[in-house]
């Protein structure tokens, strides 16, 4: 009998067996309410939360995070989430998620190293705010900068469709103002000259404020200086309508007599003023004036920020309604529509072990991603707040 341990076999060089499979992971979310001023929304939907705890997942969710939704708690626990009334607790889970970026007081309560997926709205940060995520190695991701397979964005696309049709809906309300507005019923009655509306900007929403007024019977004109984004809105429209490049000379003709102009135009920094104040002057009186780029700086000069809670002011004759994040008004539609898109990418992370794998295989939602592990990856963050950044495909390949 051999006494040999090992069989001659064994003792050769044997090659060597990788795991392939990928290692599905845990998430544990957790959802905070809301602080900011006018933020109604949620990220997750009931039936989203229901769809991710089906999956194994840990959702705890702050008391009373969806009630601005018209979410009750009892919806999310009946889903499965885990409810608290302990703000603390529910910022210390691995992963967030908020509709608003986070406060510098939620950053303090944060642990190193946690996932943030939140919307970052630019214009609003200062530089401590990145400094102090930054200490903390936290990775963050904001809905803005996520991408889908065809290159759009889809979070601010939804956003910007139902700000778009919300900017028409408000224009009716305000055109049967009794104090100022005219009385006017929005739309094409028999034997009554239809509504004019004019839009500046032809994008997104643009193209969601004209299909509203169209279908409402509206005279719509829409003005924008690219003739690629006019004739893209102009096939989207099941009908020719009247575009033009932004000339002032047939904007102001279009505007003296429209009852209704709509501003939806975006601009890299701050929104180009497109409409200024002698324009406005030469509107009709009780003309209706809906600003949605106000988030931007706004285009029209007269143009100044309100409230959702006071959302209107009267200047030239002529009503402004120019409130910053119109779709926090219809919170339950923007919640659904948020919660759409994240969902399947929570799937994801998970299915793909984790968000390090996931950026790795989703270059969409490794777009995203503005700060790994405390380093800021995104460059024009870098350029604006004058801070140092790194390529993130160079630290994630």
């Amino acid at each position: 009998m051999s006494l040999t341990p090992f069989t001659k076999q064994q003792l050769l060089p044997q090659e060597e067996k990788l795991e392939i499979a990928r290692h599905k992971s845990e998430l544990f979310i957790g959802i905070p309410k809301e602080t900011s001023y006018q933020e109604r929304r949620i990220c997750l939907t009931p039936d989203a939360v229901h769809s991710l705890t089906a999956h194994g997942h840990r959702i705890l969710i702050e008391s009373g995070a969806g009630e601005s939704s018209s979410y009750s708690d009892k919806e999310y626990s009946d889903a499965g989430a885990e409810i608290t009334s302990d703000t603390n607790k529910v910022l210390s889970c691995p992963m967030l998620l908020k509709v608003e970026p986070l406060t510098m007081a939620e950053i303090e309560l944060v642990n190193p190293n946690t996932i943030v997926i939140s919307a970052i709205q630019l214009k609003t940060r200062k530089k401590e705010y990145f400094e102090k995520l930054s200490k903390k190695k936290i990775t963050a991701l904001a809905f803005e900068y996520i991408k889908d397979e065809d290159g759009s964005y889809p979070a601010v696309k939804s956003l910007s469709e139902i700000a778009g049709t919300a900017s028409i809906l408000v224009a009716a309300e305000l055109m049967i103002n009794n104090q100022f507005g005219k009385g006017l019923l929005f739309g094409n009655i028999t034997g009554v000259p239809p509504t004019d509306v004019v839009i500046i900007g032809a994008g997104t929403v643009g193209e969601f404020a004209a299909k509203t007024a169209l279908g409402l019977g509206a005279n719509v004109k829409i003005f924008d200086n690219s003739i690629t984004k006019l004739r893209r809105l102009q096939n989207n429209l099941s009908q020719r309508v009247f575009t033009s490049t932004i000339q002032p000379k047939a904007l102001l003709k279009a505007l003296r007599r429209c009852d209704v102009a709509i501003g939806a135009m975006r601009g890299k920094e701050r929104c180009p003023i497109v409409v200024t104040e002698t324009m406005v002057e030469h509107m009709k009186k009780g003309a209706v004036i809906v600003d949605v780029s106000i988030d931007t700086g706004g285009c029209f000069e007269t143009s100044e920020v309100t409230t959702h809670e006071k959302p209107t002011f009267i200047k030239n004759n002529i009503i402004h309604y120019c409130v910053p994040n119109i779709p926090s008004r219809y919170s339950k539609t923007a919640s659904l529509s948020i919660s759409n898109i994240i969902t399947p990418y929570l799937l994801q992370i998970a299915e793909d072990g984790g968000i390090e794998s996931s950026i790795r295989c989703n270059k969409g939602l490794k777009n995203g991603v503005y700060l790994y592990h405390g380093i800021l990856t995104n460059k024009a963050i870098g350029d604006w707040f004058n801070l140092p950044d790194s390529d993130i495909n160079l630290i994630v390949f």
